[in-house]
């Protein structure tokens, strides 16, 4: 049987990835990132504040963490609303104690209705980020760009509402179109949380400007890893002290790079995984090097060798 000459054609083939958004730049032989003030590891905690409603829609996909059993699945449904309630408070006090200053990641649709918890991240002078409308309004590409460009400009609008205007945009499930980037600098926004491709931030061309990209681990999530793939709280510890360690030596060769991860209210404000929260922010605190801020704070002060930043 012969191969259909068809199979070899692929218009997009080129050096590097098939996206254009960024070029493809290599770790090995680009200039080396920089942070000012001689920091060698940019580290930011993500915290997600989210909204799942009792009959999510389940379109393109249910969201990591949504109801899945039949209608009302309040056994799920509850212990999300306990990370609103009880999680994050926990993680707000842990941080506090640490001296640490987070990125909360908050649902628009959760601004009035979780209006005390807004106040207390804001109190203790964390970054406030846009986490799109909820958990039920994914960004995808069966959505016409006005249905899509409805959900970033009421997201803006929602915040500002709320007196906030955050630059740092994370996309519900960190889903996107291919128009995505440019609906989310249109509308204000110039930090993106869902794209991980590399150890320092990267600009992203939009038809906008740029949107800086900077990279928030899905391997170091604490949903994907306490509670689907199951490791034990020490584990879990060890691979973000791991991570850090690693690329804090690595970046006296390579400059400097930044780590970011997940600590979800639900799953890592749970009191038996507290312990680990306080082991895992002292540890981050004593490496030499490594700075705990939040993600804007990061962008502003890194000068990187990628070749849209």
């Amino acid at each position: 049987m012969t191969l259909d000459e068809s199979y070899l054609a692929y218009p997009r083939r080129q050096r590097g990835q098939d996206i254009e958004r960024y070029d493809w730049s290599p770790m090995e032989g680009r200039a080396a990132a920089k942070l000012a003030g001689d920091v060698k590891l940019a580290v930011s905690i993500v915290v997600p504040i989210e909204y799942f409603p009792l009959t999510p829609s389940g379109k393109p996909f249910r969201h990591p963490g949504a109801m899945v059993t039949p209608y009302p699945d309040l056994r799920h449904y509850t212990t999300r609303d306990y990370g609103n309630r009880v999680g994050a408070f926990r993680l707000l006090k842990a941080f506090a104690e640490a001296g640490v200053k987070a990125t909360f990641a908050v649902n628009a649709i959760l601004l009035d209705r979780s209006r005390p918890l807004i106040d207390a991240i804001l109190a203790d002078g964390h970054e406030i980020a846009a986490h799109g409308l909820s958990t039920d309004h994914i960004h995808h590409g069966g959505l016409t760009e006005a249905e899509e460009r409805a959900y970033t400009d009421k997201t803006r609008a929602a915040f500002e509402a709320a007196g906030l205007r955050p630059r740092t945009w994370m996309s519900p499930a960190r889903q996107e179109s291919t128009r995505t980037p440019d609906l989310v600098r249109a509308a204000g926004f110039d930090i993106c949380l869902d794209w991980e491709f590399d150890v320092a931030p990267v600009g992203l061309r939009t038809s906008c400007g740029p949107l800086v990209a900077f990279p928030l681990l899905s391997e170091l999530d604490d949903r994907t890893l306490l509670t689907i793939k199951n490791h034990d709280e020490s584990r879990w510890r060890d691979q973000i002290i791991e991570a850090a360690k690693y690329m804090r030596d690595e970046a006296a060769t390579r400059g400097a790079e930044c780590l970011s991860f997940t600590m979800t209210p639900y799953v890592a404000g749970q009191p038996f995984r507290m312990w680990a929260v306080k082991e895992i922010l002292a540890a981050l605190g004593a490496i030499d090097g490594a700075s705990v801020v939040p993600v804007a704070t990061h962008v502003d002060n890194f000068s990187t060798g990628n070749p849209q930043q």
